[in-house]
């Protein structure tokens, strides 16, 4: 098929539960995204999410009560829909409607036995955030559909894009009452792929074997596999964000995915040149020296400084195998240089360890006072039952002065305001010679992608989705090209680690010209994956979608409910 005007869309509605609301990675896909499609459509693209704020603003939320001012008091007066309209403070600011959904829990059963009836969505078992997602998805459906009808688009190219299961209520309401919009689903993980991980059952290697409906009740997922699932079939244009979660698609939605449509990422915001020698300066110096204050005793100056950052997802994530690949190199007793390998995933803590932030203070390495020293920079409220602390006190780190690798966990958000670090992550991102991410679920993984955007050498797995892209881009054997790509299985975590290991022991005899090399590579991997090369995506998506819109209108209008 070849793009042309018929297949060019006019109006784009985006919806997600995290517009304007950073709740985790989907944020970052739609907001960094925002600008490329702003600079495509202009004020045409417009995105959806709810409106949860109450006792203070959304930070990323300006309203401008002047857009769309007269439809917004109709929907108001004729439909009691509670929309605010503004603009999202991300680049490309985009118009933003947040929309309040709690008039629709008083017909909640009514459109339940709805969406039974007309397309097979089964909610009997839903808990939970299931009926908060599904009445904001509906909701914004009939948000859609009056501003389309208030402004008489039925001669237009209007989409309908839809992100995760969470918003499934609203494609399919699209498709029954207004069917001439063109609707688009991305399910950025699959809820039975992500349940059966996270319940610790091997999901590559019997993947086929696997029914989505069977392990839909046994893992107590019903309702959202159930909506996921019937979005997926009806929807106009199908994507997901990789090839490895296209396959949980096809096996678990049985429907392949029409587009994949990888994540790009937004990274004029990186510094380069002089300003960038500065940033990556500055954040080695905090590092080391906190660093030196956590540890009590001093570290070279040229330690080789890695990291594993992200959610605390402890197998999902690879920080188990993280882990498991520095007790090796721990024990490697060829590794003649510093190594100091940063573990920054957010746990939950009491505060800053208070003599820490003394020592800070004081710029001296007084004694340390806290039971949990010397691996922590933040007090954990629970730190017997936290299985990163656990993991390395049974393997036997103490970070003595003699060892040349260290592990420091750093288990609050890097906001800027964590009392110890005091900058963002990417401030100290950019101070790392080398990351690592050994990750077994990972639908795309931004991790990896934000390390080479900011020219920091990445480790990942074939399980990410990212990790999957480099290989499909050609990834080279090793990290000569700024990425390695380690194969990963249900059954090889052993050999993962031991790979890590070898690499980062590697990595550590490299010369500053040859890292400076490897730095240059990896941003060039950043360059080709950039939301201006990844933007194609979402227009063929668009395209796809308005095409097989025109078709399904040519048939007799029907309902899939099998």
């Amino acid at each position: 098929m070849q793009m042309d005007i018929k297949h060019t869309p006019d109006y784009i509605f985006e919806v997600s539960w995290e517009v304007c609301n950073k709740v985790g990675g989907i944020y970052t896909v739609l907001s960094t995204r925002a600008n490329s499609l702003h600079k495509l459509y202009k004020d045409h693209i417009i995105f959806i999410g709810p409106d949860l704020w109450v006792e203070k603003e959304s930070p990323w939320f300006t309203e401008d009560p002047d857009l769309f001012s007269e439809w917004k008091d109709y929907a108001y007066r004729n439909q009691q829909l509670q929309i605010r309209i503004g603009r999202w403070s991300v680049p490309g600011n985009p118009i933003v409607f947040l929309i309040k959904f709690e008039k629709f829990f008083e017909i909640k059963d009514n459109i339940y036995a709805q969406m039974w009836t007309d397309f097979g969505v089964d909610s009997l078992f839903g808990y939970g955030d299931y009926h908060e997602a599904c009445m904001f998805a509906y909701a914004s459906g009939v948000v859609i559909e009056s501003f389309y009808r208030y402004y008489k688009l039925e001669a237009l190219n209007v989409i309908a894009h839809f992100n995760e299961w969470m918003t499934g209520m609203g494609a399919l309401y699209i498709k029954k009452n207004i069917p001439k919009v063109a609707t688009v689903f991305t399910t950025h993980a699959t809820t039975v792929g992500r349940s059966i991980a996270g319940n610790n059952l091997p999901l590559y290697n019997h993947l086929k074997q696997y029914n989505g409906d069977q392990m839909a009740r046994q893992l107590n997922v019903v309702a959202k596999h159930s909506v996921e699932k019937r979005t997926a079939q009806n929807v106009d244009c199908f994507t997901t964000v990789s090839d490895i979660t296209a396959q949980e698609c096809t096996q678990f939605l049985q429907r392949q995915p029409d587009v994949v449509t990888p994540n790009g990422f937004e990274k004029d915001f990186i510094p380069k040149g002089i300003a960038y020698k500065r940033s990556r300066k500055k954040a080695r110096q905090i590092l080391l020296n906190v660093a030196e204050k956590v540890l009590v005793h001093e570290v070279q100056r040229d330690a080789l400084l890695i990291a594993i950052s992200g959610r605390y997802e402890y197998r999902n994530k690879g920080i188990d195998v993280f882990i498991d690949a520095m007790n090796i190199l721990r024990k490697t007793p060829q590794l003649a240089k510093d190594v100091i390998a940063f573990i920054m995933v957010p746990a939950w803590i009491k505060g800053p360890r208070a003599d820490l932030v003394e020592r800070l203070n004081d710029r001296v390495l007084s004694p340390s006072t806290s039971s949990m020293c010397p691996f922590v920079t933040h007090e954990l409220v629970e730190p017997d039952h936290d299985l990163i602390m656990n993991q390395l006190r049974h393997l036997g780190f103490c970070n003595s002065e003699n060892d040349r690798l260290k592990v420091i966990f750093v288990p609050s958000y890097l906001n800027g305001n964590d009392g110890v670090f005091n900058v963002s992550y990417y401030d100290l991102l950019v101070g790392m010679d080398l990351t690592v991410f050994p990750s077994y679920y990972e639908p795309w993984g931004y991790t990896p992608h934000e390390s080479v955007a900011f020219s920091v050498p990445t480790i990942t797995t074939t399980l990410s989705g990212f990790g999957s892209w480099a290989k499909k881009m050609g990834d080279k054997e090793g990290i000569n090209d700024g990425v390695q790509v380690i194969h990963r299985d249900d059954y090889n975590t052993n050999e993962v680690s031991k790979e890590i290991a070898d690499v980062v022991f590697d990595f550590s005899l490299k010369s500053p010209e040859q890292i400076a090399i490897l730095q240059k590579c990896a941003l060039a991997v950043a360059d080709i994956s950039d939301w201006n090369h990844f933007i194609v995506y979402y227009q063929e998506a668009y395209f796809n979608a308005l095409h097989n819109s025109f078709v399904r209108l040519s048939k007799p209008h029907k309902l899939q409910n099998e």
